[in-house]
């Protein structure tokens, strides 16, 4: 399982957001591509911030009862999210999902630039792949 490294499964194309995109821009991002989460990242593309539909949800329901929309991603995001490296472990990766909030991990290069994310789903087909290689090869138990 060490073997198995989160470039093989990372989604590198994932949509992302800056500081100053206003939350409605966001939340259409988010509806067009079915993302439930995404890293924030600065002009060098280096990640500064993740935000989640969650985070939108709850800033959209405070504009409707306030009658006013007008904040940004900066506003709501969550600063220092949690990354990995593309080199990482998929199975370190899935334990420290199980400890751990995020669903979604930006990956980022040795200069702290994002090169792609991965999720829960992926992590979970990297695990079921290796499981049915395994016992396509001879092994009986699966785990």
């Amino acid at each position: 399982m060490e073997s198995i490294k989160i470039a093989d499964y990372m989604n590198r194309r994932p949509v992302t957001f800056t500081a100053n995109m206003p939350i409605a821009e966001a939340v259409e991002l988010f509806l067009q591509n079915k993302q439930i989460g995404g890293p924030v990242i600065n002009d060098d593309r280096k990640v500064i911030g993740f935000l989640s539909e969650q985070d939108c949800l709850i800033k959209m329901l405070e504009a409707t009862y306030l009658n006013e929309n007008h904040y940004d991603v900066g506003d709501v995001m969550h600063a220092d999210p949690l990354t990995v490296k593309k080199e990482s472990s998929v199975l370190d990766l899935a334990q420290q999902m199980t400890h751990h909030k995020p669903k979604i991990y930006p990956i980022v290069d040795d200069e702290e630039r994002l090169i792609g994310v991965i999720n829960r789903s992926a992590v979970l087909k990297a695990i079921d792949d290796h499981l049915k290689a395994m016992y396509e090869r001879g092994h009986t138990r699966l785990v």
